[in-house]
């Protein structure tokens, strides 16, 4: 669990300075530069800006990232929609955009110096920036939402602890890892805790008994083209599959980020099951207010998922060579968050040759019969997340490094 109480933001260097208000007036504006490489760290900055807007009114941020930061006011100098790329083949395939990109973030810490750096996951490209910031250039560096050493490359925990200043965690089992090896971080907490600070007040009835007395179960297909046609026709003919022996059944699809609705509403209309389908745009939490259940690609979703109380299968497939090197290199015992978390399979995993309709299906139709266990197992991922604050947190640590840098 999450300490109730934080120390001071400014050390013991406060002797002309009553309130930390009247502190962080004298050193307005401040410039944080932020880069992100994916709509999910997108997504995680826009709270972070807020916080520190809160704690700095007037603060200037410069960055990498996508609309949720431009909608909190970020100076983007390059959108992440040319970025995002999962996995070795694509990372190779995109290696002169993302060549062109670190020269552009070099020119801008030289000519537009911030007073701080903050690196949100993509540790491909952010460690690279972290090692040439501390070779280069006197800023501190933080990074939040920190590569995921403990299931692959643990190699990268040795760069962490040259090239940042700080981690602030979001994972609780990360901790220890850090403590281990000597690096200064916190877990703050899960930023997921913010945005789904109670499980929502569920329509479904709490004895098991489907929604409206019909089944609605949820199809998330990850926000990556790749994961979604890798995934949604597995889920889609597994929908067939479950609609042809569960009555009046109803399917919710997510169609995530923008970018990708066209494809998923073709992908859907062109399937056969596609009468009982519904497409949900947007983030999916309208999705979680009304499913009884979820089949979901591996990733942060299924965290959200559990927040939410909502029963989901997990599902994922790569292409051969990428699940080759995965065996390989990952190191996980789990590939679902939650199942991290408590150490135990509360979210059941179909993953690659397992992830085909007939076994999503079979195991759908046994979930179904057997809901509030499921339920009962995901409200204790909440108890190890801790307490809502994980922005506000990090905005603090954010400012302490600043000011120790300042002296």
């Amino acid at each position: 669990m999450i300490p109730q109480t934080n120390p001071p933001i400014w050390g013991d260097k406060t002797a002309m300075v009553t309130t930390e208000q009247e502190h962080t007036a004298q050193v307005a504006p401040l410039h944080v530069m932020i880069l992100t490489g994916e709509p999910s760290g997108d997504f995680h900055a826009a709270p972070l800006i807020r916080s520190l807007n809160a704690l700095i009114p007037g603060v200037r941020i410069t960055g990498i990232g996508g609309p949720a930061m431009a909608g909190q006011g970020a100076e983007l100098f390059f959108p992440i929609e040319r970025l995002s790329a999962m996995g070795v083949i694509q990372v190779l395939r995109q290696f002169s955009t993302i060549k062109q990109v670190f020269k552009i973030v070099q020119h801008r810490l030289n000519t537009d110096r911030p007073d701080a750096v903050v690196l949100i996951d993509y540790p491909g490209f952010n460690l690279k920036i972290a090692q040439y910031i501390k070779q280069h250039i006197d800023i501190p560096v933080c990074y939040y939402i920190a590569p995921k050493v403990w299931a692959w490359n643990a190699a990268r925990i040795k760069k962490i602890k040259a090239f940042t200043d700080h981690v602030a965690l979001i994972l609780p089992f990360e901790a220890a890892i850090y403590k281990k090896k000597g690096i200064d971080a916190t877990y703050v907490g899960n930023p997921l805790v913010d945005e789904y600070p109670t499980p929502p007040i569920l329509p479904r009835a709490q004895s098991g008994a489907p929604t409206h007395g019909k089944p609605l179960i949820g199809l998330l297909p990850g926000s990556r083209t790749s994961e979604i046609k890798n995934l949604l026709p597995v889920m889609l003919d597994a929908a067939l599959n479950i609609s042809q022996q569960v009555e009046d059944v109803c399917f919710h699809v997510s169609s995530g980020i923008a970018v990708n609705d066209d494809l998923i509403r073709q992908m859907v209309t062109e399937h056969p099951v596609h009468h009982a389908c519904k497409i949900i745009p947007g983030r999916p939490g309208h999705i979680f207010q009304d499913a009884d259940l979820v089949i979901a690609a591996s990733g942060t979703v299924t965290l959200e998922a559990a927040l939410c109380e909502v029963p989901t299968l997990i599902i994922y497939k790569l292409s051969a060579l990428a699940w080759a090197l995965g065996r390989v290199l990952i190191k996980a015992k789990y590939a679902g968050l939650p199942n991290l978390i408590m150490d135990q399979e509360v979210m059941p995993e179909l993953l690659q040759d397992n992830a085909n309709s007939g076994l999503v299906s079979h195991t759908v139709l046994q979930m179904l019969e057997a809901l509030p266990p499921y339920r009962f197992q995901l409200a204790k991922v909440r108890q190890q997340l801790g307490t809502p604050g994980a922005p506000e947190r990090t905005a603090k640590i954010i400012l302490n490094l600043i000011r120790k840098k300042s002296g």
